[in-house]
Parts: structure tokens; C-alpha cells; sequence
């Protein structure tokens, strides 16, 4: 995967960004493997040649394809040991680059995560929320551009009926689809680029997830994204110019779609088909799955239990289930004004909120050494705290 440091570097200073959008411009990002970090563009380590790099050790800032601050400067960050061609690599870059650029314009127009996490799961709202993904990518296929203003028209009709039971949760939709669906936008457009495909088989296959009726119920985070990055190349047919105002109001994609459709229904009546129950029965199974695949796991479980906040976690990668959220991939916590970084999938009893945890529960492959006051974990550290061992694990009370 070395083989591909040099080129990327060369590639996103030679390409034109503003080909993917007006003024984008280049922030700081690193490539990192499990052992190292190689960083280009940061203002800290700047080299007069724009294609090289700064080779660091990694720490436990770099986890997963994200933005961060790093020495508290935007960085996008790709591990690339999950790609294996360099055209998606590249567009994944880009795509986290975006972020960047999102960061640097100031872009505000966030959601708030516990609405995802708590997102209610309707049989009303998922018959027509499937519906309106249909007819999203049917738009996006559509030539002639009278049937796409109709497809859309059905589109905000759909939306409107859904907005009048779940408000607050659709704010959520909207706000994802704001901020991920033009990443994703660029993500094709650099993919594009970088490919021998055609266009056409590029955009339906970044497409197609809108018509995946299951996974788009339960992956609700992950399926905004397709919609918002539609929403984007519908825009170009439309309103050529979208982009230039972007960041100046506050709008969201969907608002701006509802501009072009101002003629739409109002639907009274929703038939629920047996396909819908079949799709909530399949996400409450998946997500009873998850858990159990869980504690099934072998190992020592550790239990911690006392006053414990959430400080950071991967929203993409949270399975709810009643007062308990699975976190796959990571999760930090504040127990005793301490940080404690879990790097392995974690369950976490909550109360009022996603922040606030009563109980852990993780699975050791090591046992933790036992001190007087405390336990340390291999790779999590010393927690402070009264233990007790028992037949299924042990028990770490904190304050």
C-alpha cells in the first residue's frame, strides 16, 4: 500500500479540487497504517516540496476514516489498510478532505447525535421513508428533467407526511444529509475521475443505496448519506449554482430541493405493506443479534459500574437496544475526571441520553492485574475503583 504515498500526495496538489467544488482548497491529512502515520499538508511540519511527508508513530487519535484536529489543525485521516485499489482510496481521502474544508468555512448546520441513536422505529414512518428513497433514486435516473420536477414533487410529498409525526427526528435526516452528502458528492466526482468506469455505472453504484430497503432501516446514519449525495447531482440539474451560496444560509439540501418542487400533496392515508413489517422485525432482530454475538464472546468480562461519562464515540457504529447502545468500534469515558479510551466493542447501560452511563461491560482477553484500589486493563490503563470478583467476571465499582 506504500507504493501509493507518493502518488496520492501528487495527485490532490496537481488536481483541480474546484472541478468537485467552488474554493476547495486543501487542509492537512494522514494515511496511517497499525504502525505509522504519514502526514502531509500540516502547517507544523511544512516542507518546501508539496509531495512529501512526515512519518509519525500512531497514537489513539487515528482510528477509523474521519476528521480531526490534530496539534489543533484540521486533519483528515483514511486508514488505508481498508482499500485495496487507489481510486477508492483516493476518493475516500477527498471525501474526509471535505470535512476539512467544511470545518474551515465554519459549517454549523450539525445534528444532534442522541436523535439518531433514540430514532423511533414506526411502521408509518418506515413504509414511506422507503417509498421516498424509491423515488429519490428514480429521479436520479430520470433523463427527462419534466419527470425528475414530478419525481420530486412525490419526493417532498413523502417528506412533508413524515415530518408532520417525527419533526424533530426528520431534522436529524435533514442535518446528515447537509453535512455527509457532500462528501459524498466530491467522493464520487473524485472516484470518477480516478476510474475507468463510466459515469453512469459511478453514480449507480453510489446510488444504489437508496433502493436497499433493509440496510437503510437499520443503518438509519449511513443510509443519509446516499440520499444527501442525490440530492447534490439533482441540485446541478436545477440549480446550476447551488454551490455558490452554500455556505452563506442555513439551509439544508432538502430545503433547497423543496424549492425546486413547490407543488406537492398531502398524503392522509398510508397503507403498510407486509414488506415494512418484514423490514422492522428483520432491524429488531439484527440489533438483538448484535448483543448476543457480543456476550458470547470468550474472554473476562469486566464489568465497571458507578458514575461514567461518555466523552467521544463513532456514531456510525452505535447498535440501540432498549437502555443499552452497543459501541462497536470505540468509546471514551470520563470515570474519576480520568480519560479512558476502549478500543474494542463495548456495551454501555445509559440514562438520559447516550453521555450518561451507569454500566460497561467489556470483554478481556487478558485478566487485568489487581491492585489495592484500582485494576489496570492491558491497553486501557489504571481504573481506580472497589472490585469484586464473581463466577461470570468481575465487578469495578467507581465513584
Amino acid at each position: 500500500m506504500n507504493k501509493y504515498l507518493d502518488r496520492i500526495s501528487l495527485d490532490l496538489v496537481e488536481v483541480n479540487l474546484e472541478n468537485y467544488w467552488p474554493s476547495f482548497r486543501l487542509v492537512a491529512f494522514a494515511l496511517y497504517d497499525n504502525r505509522h502515520v504519514y502526514l502531509y499538508n500540516h502547517p507544523k511540519f511544512k516542507s518546501n516540496q508539496q509531495n512529501t511527508y512526515q512519518i509519525l508513530k500512531r497514537n489513539h487519535q487515528f482510528n477509523g476514516c474521519t476528521l480531526i484536529l490534530y496539534e489543533e489543525y484540521p486533519t483528515a485521516i483514511v486508514d488505508m489498510e481498508l482499500y485495496d485499489n487507489y481510486e477508492l482510496l483516493f476518493s475516500i481521502v477527498t471525501h474526509e478532505l471535505f470535512h476539512g474544508f467544511q470545518y474551515v468555512k465554519g459549517e454549523s448546520r450539525f445534528p444532534d447525535e442522541m436523535m439518531g441513536i433514540t430514532y423511533p422505529l414506526s411502521e408509518e414512518n418506515v413504509e414511506l421513508r422507503n417509498r421516498e428513497r424509491v423515488i429519490l433514486y428514480d429521479a436520479l435516473l430520470e433523463g427527462d428533467l419534466f419527470k425528475k420536477i414530478q419525481y420530486l414533487r412525490t419526493f417532498v410529498t413523502l417528506r412533508e407526511r413524515r415530518a408532520a409525526n417525527i419533526n424533530d427526528y426528520l431534522t436529524y435526516e435533514n442535518l446528515i444529509e447537509t453535512i455527509e452528502g457532500p462528501a459524498w458528492y466530491v467522493e464520487l466526482k473524485a472516484y470518477s475521475e480516478k476510474s475507468t468506469l463510466e459515469y453512469e455505472s459511478i453514480v449507480k453504484k453510489y446510488g444504489k443505496d437508496l433502493i436497499d430497503k433493509f440496510d437503510s432501516t437499520l443503518d438509519l446514519r449511513k443510509s443519509c448519506y446516499s440520499s444527501g449525495m442525490v440530492m447534490c447531482l439533482l441540485l446541478d440539474d436545477f440549480l446550476p449554482d447551488w454551490k455558490e451560496s452554500f455556505w452563506d444560509n442555513k439551509e439544508t439540501l432538502y430545503d433547497l430541493i423543496k424549492h425546486v418542487s413547490d407543488n406537492y400533496e398531502t398524503i392522509h392515508n398510508v397503507e403498510i405493506t407486509a414488506e415494512t413489517e418484514d423490514i422492522i422485525n428483520f432491524v429488531r432482530q439484527q440489533r438483538k443479534y448484535s448483543f448476543e454475538n457480543f456476550e458470547q464472546q470468550k474472554g473476562i468480562n469486566l464489568f465497571i459500574e458507578g458514575e461514567i461519562e461518555a466523552v467521544s464515540f463513532d456514531p456510525m457504529n452505535i447498535v440501540p437496544l432498549e437502555d443499552r447502545l452497543l459501541h462497536k468500534n470505540f468509546i471514551k469515558v470520563r470515570i474519576n475526571n480520568i480519560d479512558y479510551l476502549f478500543q474494542q466493542p463495548v456495551i454501555a447501560h445509559c440514562i438520559e441520553g447516550v453521555r450518561n452511563i451507569t454500566r460497561l461491560h467489556l470483554i478481556l482477553q487478558e485478566n487485568p492485574i489487581e491492585n489495592i484500589d484500582s485494576l489496570t486493563v492491558d491497553g486501557i490503563g489504571e481504573i481506580k475503583g472497589r472490585y469484586k470478583k464473581q463466577e461470570n467476571g468481575i465487578r469495578l465499582f467507581v465513584n
